[in-house]
């Protein structure tokens, strides 16, 4: 496949991750307030705030079906602060949604919802995150590796929400839905701290995760 064909096809996936973002994030925000589980509420947070990360990248990659990049612009470099600061709100606002539920004892009606939308969005982020890889090692892109990487961090993100909602409509307890919300906001706050660092590079680099 030649390099204009690749790129149209990363720009097509670029397109797809945050068409689905946008979906996983309204549903997971609309039942994770409906069922009060904050694990899913703040997975679906996650994901608007992948939107706009997405929305960089996006436009990263409009840039190289141009001409050859080995930085991020002005535009990108302010969506990935964006990015940042709302991540650091997330993780913020996950923790003290946590204590806040452990002080009036507020436990999710259902977590089903969970377990289906995190196992949905395992299937989906692993099959982005392997074609984006795929293009990147053939365009030798670092910049289009560096959101693979992105990716898989929200496959991993996947699993963490899977494991909680799955635990608490076994077992029945709350503390499960909590510890799912403090591990999201664990990743939500190494996020933003990659989010800033990526931002003040210079060069686009694969090793960045962006995530």
């Amino acid at each position: 496949m030649d390099k204009n064909r690749l790129l149209k096809f990363a720009l097509y996936l670029s397109i797809i991750t945050i068409l689905y973002n946008i979906i996983e994030g309204l549903i997971s925000i609309s039942f994770g307030l409906e069922d009060e589980t904050i694990a899913l509420f703040g997975f679906g947070i996650d994901s608007f705030v992948e939107v706009i990360s997405g929305i960089g990248v996006l436009h990263m990659i409009l840039r190289m079906q141009k001409f050859d990049i080995e930085q991020h612009d002005k535009f990108e470099k302010t969506a990935l602060r964006i990015t940042g600061t709302v991540f650091y709100i997330l993780a913020l606002g996950l923790i003290l949604g946590s204590i806040a539920n452990l002080i009036y004892k507020i436990e999710p009606s259902t977590t089903i919802v969970g377990i289906i939308i995190s196992s949905v969005s395992i299937i989906t982020m692993y099959l982005l995150m392997k074609a984006k890889l795929k293009v990147g090692n053939e365009l030798n892109s670092d910049a289009i590796i560096a959101d693979a990487n992105c990716t898989k961090t929200c496959f991993y993100l996947s699993f963490i929400l899977l494991a909680s909602s799955g635990l608490y409509e076994f077992f029945g307890i709350a503390y499960f839905d909590i510890i799912g919300a403090l591990g999201i906001s664990y990743f939500a706050y190494n996020e933003g701290k990659e989010a800033f660092e990526k931002a003040n590079k210079d060069k686009i680099e694969c090793c960045d995760s962006c995530h």
